[in-house]
């Protein structure tokens, strides 16, 4: 039987834990066999150095976790996407619309319900020699307090970038408002609605065609706030929080990436759905690692060996047909699902997990089992948390993950 060697590149920042789980993981894959062939995979950890244009890459496939601040290695992705087919979770092509923007300016214009968003200018002149003759010339005077009054408190100023709740600031009137904006500085402001009081915060984590949703708790410190709740949305809102975080990853080619909606019965409200890092820490996700990492893997190993072909062109055309036509809002979301599922393959991807991977839940949850995982666990709590508190959290996120092994037994 022939045999192909499929080489997985991981474009990594600080991280630790997944990579290392997901690089075990990997290793314990063994040959996957598809259309009359074994398939073997590995992977590595990329290096930055300069590289020739017209050097071929040995990778097939590249998790990117570094490129959304890093610009030489988004250079190199973009080379290795647009020369060589390389497989990419994320395109390089769309950070611009994880700057939060064009994403909100995207589904605006789609029809799901945003909430009321306004851009201002900076604060504080920015840092280019030009700046003081054109808005000397062209800059107009504007009322923050009108903007604000016509949105209505309370609201919230958020950076059109931001990232990891920089810069967010919620406002309740004019003394708060003006505070947070003279202490945005050069950074470029949104002012957007509150949903409030909403009912759930619904945070959902997107692996290709793979959503797993989980009620979200911004108020709590980090190792709390993804809580394990498996009934906190109705059917109809847990459907409408799938398909928005399907649509726009696949609107904007990202497969790997999360989407926070806030929920007030029945209606769901999008509030940030760019983040060209999610949070897959061990810490964090706890009880849903496993599902993370396992799910990374298969969508990894579906593009390398199926032969699935990168799209690095946007069919927006599609979307906005569908936007513009007299449907009604569940009849549009109906058919942006079945223009994600075409763009993700999900009956393809779905038939392959079943067919070449379907021992990979079983090797996950004994991985989980494993000493070796318990190792991994331990060492990322005592790299994370003080000396006194390790203690506390390996036994806080042992009992977690126990019971995600219980639950899927």
């Amino acid at each position: 039987m022939d045999r192909t060697e499929h080489l997985l590149g991981l474009l990594l920042g600080t991280e630790e834990d997944w990579p290392r789980a997901f690089e075990e993981l990997v290793r314990r894959l063994g040959p996957v066999s598809h259309d009359g062939a074994d398939h073997t995979l590995r992977t590595e950890r990329i290096t930055i150095e300069p590289f020739d244009l017209r050097a071929k890459p040995t990778y097939h496939l590249v998790i990117d976790r570094l490129a959304y601040w890093y610009y030489v290695p988004r250079e190199w992705l973009k080379k290795a996407a647009l020369m060589d087919d390389v497989y990419l979770l994320n395109s390089p092509f769309t950070f611009q619309s994880m700057e939060k923007h064009a994403a909100y300016c995207a589904m605006i214009r789609l029809g799901l319900k945003v909430p009321d968003t306004w851009l201002v200018p900076y604060k504080n002149p920015v840092d280019n020699a030009r700046y003081a003759y054109t808005a000397a010339k062209y800059n107009q005077p504007f009322d923050l307090d009108e903007i604000a009054d016509s949105i209505g408190y309370p609201l919230y100023m958020k950076p059109y970038d931001g990232g990891a709740w920089r810069g967010v600031s919620r406002i309740r009137d004019d003394e708060t408002l003006h505070h947070a904006y003279d202490e945005s500085g050069e950074m470029l402001m949104h002012l957007q609605a509150s949903v409030e009081p909403y009912d759930v915060f619904a945070r959902s984590l997107t692996i290709g065609p793979d959503s797993m949703v989980m009620k979200f708790q911004p108020d709590q410190p980090m190792h709390n706030r993804y809580a394990v709740d498996h009934s906190f949305l109705s059917a109809s809102a847990g459907e409408e929080v799938l398909t928005i975080s399907r649509l726009i990853n696949a609107f904007f080619r990202w497969e790997f990436n999360s989407c926070e909606s806030l929920v007030l019965g029945e209606s769901v409200h999008p509030i940030d759905y760019a983040n060209a890092c999610p949070d897959i820490s061990i810490t964090s996700l706890h009880y849903y690692f496993p599902w993370a990492i396992g799910t990374l893997l298969k969508w990894s190993v579906f593009c390398a060996v199926s032969g699935r072909r990168p799209r690095l062109d946007l069919d927006t055309r599609n979307y906005f047909a569908v936007a513009d036509s007299d449907r009604t809002y569940d009849e549009k979301l109906t058919e942006y699902r079945r223009l994600a599922d075409d763009y993700f393959e999900t009956e393809r991807y779905q038939d392959f997990c079943a067919t070449s991977l379907s021992h990979v839940d079983s090797m996950v949850r004994d991985w989980v089992t494993s000493p070796a995982f318990d190792d991994l666990l331990v060492e990322t709590v005592r790299s994370t948390y003080p000396a006194s508190e390790h203690d506390r959290f390996v036994a806080h996120f042992r009992g977690l993950l126990g019971l995600w092994v219980a639950d899927n037994a």
